[in-house]
């Protein structure tokens, strides 16, 4: 390992092995603090969304506190989350690039926990929309800060695995909202007014806890090297590899390669648009497939599976959650049990075959929701099937755009991708399902399962075809950074 002398000099050139060090640790401690103080967010996620899907019944009722419809709360109050988290994504993804992963990590989580403190006091209906805005506004955020954050702190053969895992902890999140939603909508415990509320309090306590453990995340090193700040990425390197030497009781082995970088301020728009949709144009029409199908599915069904049950199989508003649930159990363990194999047996067969398989049990769940074959349960059922390996291809939309650009343009290329994807299939999708369900027409539905599964199957075609090799290598390796020439490591 060789660092230049003059490393905190913008104008200077910097020579490391940072990256590759970072790469070559064993698993320790150290990361389990990452994975919980930045990963676990998406657990809020899971909670916040879940929570206004299960609860739209109830706040469609007289003396909910609240003069809204069930439609407006799984429409329009979920479009303005997801086109909060879209404006939210591409706003804080560019600071995140240009002011640092930790600044903005820590920022995000805030501006999160302030909206939903206030939504749980929501007096009428266009406070609530409001605040359901700026609450998607700072998970937006998160999505850019954190997972940009992640991939550059976790070694290069867990990164997949974790990367999968920690984007599915959204359904743990989901299965503690729609648990949660059983409890607090239950008028014998709490009033129609205060029970709803509470569940949004919840998150926030939550909210805290994680934010107290991410205080102790460092700044990525990779992202320190770039800014002219090598000495500070060596120090908080060094520290890091005496933890995990101390822990393991052994050297840690050699680290392969060095790479050169010409630090800069900030790369300008102009400079990321035509890296990301010239330089790397067949990337960037993997990112759009991936997002649109898996946003489409994901934000027009989720929304709006409570008011299937009660629309369509009579099933109580407030035992909704307990259906949600189960098929949330599912989703999660599709990231868990196949995030392994998006690291062994690699990211195009894994990326593709869920995104095709998903599609084609969403089809056939179409045909017999259509011809009326299926019961709540069966339905739910045949739900945590598709979903299983869905959310595993749907968390590898994220893994994907985390690690297929430059450094420079990480957090603004998932921002970018998320954005674009998630307006097209969060935004249109919620509005459409909304109104398809509402009719109560079998067929209605059947074509919005149907529209989710087309989509999902052509992403997956497209992955087939266009998916990097990333597994097991590192960053620098699947797209060296503008800065800097070419890894003196191998490339292929």
């Amino acid at each position: 390992m060789a660092t230049d002398d003059r490393a905190d000099a913008w104008s200077d050139t910097i020579t490391t092995a940072v990256p590759a060090r970072l790469d070559r640790l064993p698993w320790s401690r150290w990361h389990w603090t990452v994975v919980i103080g930045l990963g676990t967010v998406w657990i809020l996620d899971g909670l916040e969304v879940t929570v206004v899907g299960s609860i739209a019944s109830r706040l469609s009722e007289e003396g909910s506190g609240l003069p809204v419809s069930a439609a407006q709360v799984t429409g329009i109050a979920a479009a303005l989350y997801v086109a909060g988290a879209c404006a939210g994504a591409l706003f804080f993804g560019w600071l995140t690039d240009r002011y640092g992963r930790k600044k903005l990590f820590l920022i995000t989580l805030a501006v999160y926990l302030a909206a939903t403190a206030l939504t749980a006091v929501s007096f009428s209906s266009w406070w609530f929309f409001a605040f359901r805005f700026l609450t998607g506004f700072g998970i937006g955020g998160e999505y850019a800060a954190i997972n940009s954050a992640v991939d550059e702190l976790i070694p290069s053969r867990y990164r997949g695995r974790v990367d999968l895992v920690i984007n599915g902890s959204f359904w743990l999140g989901a299965v503690g909202g729609a648990l949660l939603s059983v409890l607090a909508l239950d008028t014998d415990l709490f009033a129609s007014n205060v029970g709803w509320r509470l569940t949004f309090a919840l998150g926030v306590v939550l909210g805290l806890v994680i934010l107290l453990v991410r205080r102790n995340v460092p700044e990525s090193p990779r992202w320190l090297l770039l800014h002219g700040r090598g000495e500070e990425a060596e120090r908080l390197v060094a520290d890091v590899e005496k933890r995990v030497t101390a822990e393991k009781g052994r050297p840690l082995p050699e680290p392969e390669g060095e790479i050169t970088v010409h630090p800069r301020a900030a790369i300008g728009f102009g400079a990321i648009a035509r890296t990301v949709l010239s330089t790397y144009r067949k990337r960037a029409t993997l990112s759009f497939s991936l997002f649109i199908g898996q946003a489409f599915l994901y934000n027009a069904i989720t929304f709006g599976f409570g008011a299937i049950l009660t629309t369509f199989y009579d099933v109580p508003s407030g035992s909704t959650g307990y259906y949600f649930a189960v098929m949330a159990v599912g989703n999660f363990l599709g990231p868990l049990l196949l995030g392994r194999l998006f690291d062994t047996l690699g990211r195009r067969i894994m990326i593709s075959g869920t995104y095709v398989l998903s599609g084609i049990l969403l089809s056939v769940t179409a045909w017999l929701f259509d011809g009326e074959h299926l019961t709540a349960k069966t339905l739910t059922a045949c739900w945590c099937v598709v979903l299983f390996f869905a959310s595993a291809g749907a968390s590898s939309a994220y893994l994907t755009v985390s690690e297929i650009f430059p450094m420079e343009t990480r957090a603004m290329a998932i921002a970018f991708f998320y954005a674009i994807g998630t307006a097209a299939g969060g935004i249109s999708g919620p509005l459409l399902f909304s109104k398809l369900t509402e009719t109560g027409v079998v067929a209605d539905t059947t074509l919005a399962f149907q529209v989710g599964a087309a989509l999902m199957t052509l992403a997956g075609l497209v992955a087939a075809a266009l998916a990097v090799n990333a597994e097991r290598r590192s960053l620098e390796d699947i797209a060296a950074p503008l800065s800097t020439a070419a890894p003196t490591g191998a490339r292929s």
